[in-house]
């Protein structure tokens, strides 16, 4: 392979994106480097009054078919894909000049099917195969030829050839693994669209590196500041996909509204705290430490809520995120001053609000727009190099679903409780305990091997004795768990049940004289 700076002569223009092709035409063109182009590229660029060669002029083959032959054509692709030390007499023969550079992007399918009402047929229109023909086979021949496919790298071409009148080697292989990122992802967006599988034989992700462009302009800036420690790199990428193939909530779409670029650790913690108050349509508010909840209220109030939910476990909630799915306004941000968390998430901010938060300099503010349902969408982590994918634990467990197994029956307020236990205790990392009480947390107990020590944090956290229900994400194994509840206040609980022991924990329930209900349904988290 060619390993030497190679000088351009001849470039090949043809954008979808046209930011910033003038200006490098014209900065090509003042190195008297000749510029081929197709349609629409090439009329911005005789509009700039640059002189251009159109694709058709060049091969003497019209474009045709609506469009969808353009450049497939031996002059292009072996003008870009040629050897110079091996396929000059080939080229020669049959009349190619080489094409030594290609500024190339695709056709807007993100775009297009960012549109909901875009119809099938106008979707596959923009499906480009000339493009990345040109793409991958200048990519291919990066010994010899340039591909560009990025606005963001024109400053640094042009700056190689004033300096050098040459494109280096380590320029052009690393502009040819851009490019064929570029193409992978476009195929992968395509993929996802067409395919009507859950789980299909082959499986292809599209994501693009997200900016922070409040503060972020060069591409190192990108990266997050760490990952979970600060001696780990780390980044963010957002997916790629048509509406309806994903969760419609984002939380990369959200307006940062002061405050630090979110670091590794607040994004997953924002996240898990936000999907936990999409459980809930009534006014809620949820805390979150370390992706897991402290503290989740629902009241009539948005303040009530709020302070409900700080209180359940405010030694935990220190240094927390705090989200809610009402306006926040100046009450909600007084009662917000003098306490120190991360990140504060909720769907808007009256002016007086703003004020008020922007005397703490480091708290980040997200604002989320109202919120949507939970979604049926995937889930998934990567195990090493492989990938486990799953639907969404979105199962919704309602008052019809339980199964009363004890001698005592849940009153209409403790099933209430039982069911806004239900919802909050999904989203604890296995094994899970949940303890509530007029729909407010009082103790969770999470992240633990046994049961029976989830319980005894969650009991340990609940301020008791008191009245309170307490959810289980699985089956009791034992009956030490309903044991170790005895003076705790706890009169009813939710468990999926299941357990070759279900009996001995419904004997120990009727002892105590504990309601108890199955919901038939596990919900462990594992991470």
């Amino acid at each position: 392979m060619n390993t030497n700076p190679t000088p351009i002569c001849r470039a090949l223009l043809s954008v979808s994106d046209k930011n910033g092709i003038v200006a490098l035409a014209k900065e090509l063109v003042s190195l008297d480097i000749e510029i081929l182009s197709t349609g629409g590229t090439a009329a911005v660029l005789r509009d700039a009054g640059i002189p251009v060669i159109p694709v058709e002029q060049y091969t003497q083959v019209p474009e045709m078919m609506d469009g969808r032959v353009k450049t497939m054509h031996p002059k292009i692709t072996g003008g870009i894909l040629g050897l110079r030390d091996r396929h000059a007499a080939d080229a020669d023969k049959h009349a190619i000049p080489w094409i030594d550079l290609v500024v190339c992007n695709l056709y807007p399918f993100a775009k297009t099917i960012a549109d909901p009402t875009v119809s099938r047929e106008d979707a596959i229109e923009q499906i480009d195969i000339g493009g990345p023909t040109m793409v991958r086979s200048a990519a291919k021949n990066y010994g010899w030829t340039t591909i560009l496919t990025s606005a963001e790298d024109y400053p640094e071409l042009v700056a190689a050839l004033h300096e050098n009148h040459a494109v280096p080697f380590e320029f052009r292989r690393k502009m040819a693994a851009k490019a064929f990122a570029h193409t992978a992802t476009y195929d992968a967006l395509i993929m996802n669209y067409l395919n009507e599988q859950t789980f299909p034989t082959e499986l292809s992700l599209g994501f693009t590196l997200h900016t922070d462009t409040r503060q972020h302009t060069e591409a190192a800036d990108r990266l997050l500041r760490y990952g979970e420690n600060p001696h780990q790199k780390a980044a963010v990428y957002k997916a790629l996909g048509a509406p309806g193939t994903q969760d419609p909530f984002s939380l990369l779409d959200c307006p940062v509204l002061q405050g630090k670029q979110l670091s590794f650790n607040n994004l997953g913690d924002t996240y898990g705290a936000i999907d936990t108050l999409r459980e809930f349509d009534r006014t809620a508010c949820v805390v979150v430490k370390h992706a897991t909840p402290c503290g989740v209220a629902v009241a009539d109030s948005p303040l009530d809520a709020l302070v409900k939910a700080f209180e359940a476990d405010k030694t935990s909630a220190f240094g927390g995120i705090i989200t809610m799915n009402s306006v926040c306004d100046e009450q909600l941000a007084a009662y917000l001053s003098p306490i120190f968390f991360e990140v504060l998430a909720a769907p808007s901010y009256t002016p007086g609000a703003l004020a008020i938060l922007g005397k703490k300099k480091n708290l980040r503010v997200l604002q989320t727009g109202l919120l949507p349902p939970l979604s049926d969408r995937m889930t998934g982590r990567f195990i090493g190099n492989d990938l486990l994918l799953q639907n969404k634990d979105n199962r919704v467990v309602g008052k019809d679903d339980l199964k009363i197994v004890t001698e005592r029956v849940p009153s209409d307020s403790e099933i209430e409780d039982l069911l806004f236990a239900w919802k909050v205790v999904k989203h604890v990392k296995s094994n899970a305990i949940v303890t509530a009480f007029g729909h407010t947390t009082y103790g969770i107990g999470g992240g633990q091997v046994s049961r029976v020590d989830a319980t005894q944090i969650a009991i340990s956290k609940s301020g008791g004795p008191r009245p309170m229900v307490l959810a289980s994400d699985a089956f009791f194994p034992f009956r030490d768990s309903i044991d170790a509840l005895r003076g705790s206040g706890v009169t009813a609980i939710i468990q999926p049940g299941g357990s070759i022991r279900d009996q001995e924990v419904i004997a120990a329930c009727d002892e105590a004289g504990i309601a108890m209900v199955f919901t038939g349904v596990r919900s462990f988290l594992h991470g």
